[in-house]
């Protein structure tokens, strides 16, 4: 015979409030968390293929996302050189930086807000 489980009591400590966002330009995600982690694999390594290999993802999937990225924004987001005998490179342009910036500045923002609000969905104790 099984034993009764206890329902874990709704507090402050036990739930957590979540949310995710995009950057959308008519009606397309331009922007996503994957976007902000391949700019930011590409500013510490310099590479595509490392930024890709760093977040497993394949790199037919990391150059789509660059490109679509690329696109979307007024100027490129990333600066990309050819391999070669010694290798190609990439590096975030100033718009790259500053889109990546205000993208985890807003993520910082959305996630205080939630932990502020979590006690509105506590429940009171029976």
């Amino acid at each position: 015979m099984r034993g009764k489980r206890k329902k874990p009591r709704v507090t402050a400590d036990t739930i957590r409030l979540r949310g995710r966002f995009w950057v959308d330009i008519a009606g397309v995600a331009v922007f996503t968390d994957a976007s902000a982690d391949l700019l930011e694999q590409i500013d510490a390594h310099g590479s595509l293929s490392e930024a890709a290999r760093q977040l497993h993802f394949s790199y037919r999937r990391a150059w789509l996302l660059l490109a679509a990225m690329n696109r979307h924004w007024p100027s490129p987001l990333v600066q990309t050189a050819i391999g070669g005998h010694h290798g190609g490179g990439a590096r975030l342009t100033d718009l790259g930086q500053e889109i990546l910036r205000a993208y985890r500045d807003v993520q910082l923002q959305l996630e205080h807000l939630l932990g502020r609000e979590v006690a509105a969905f506590e429940t009171p104790p029976k």
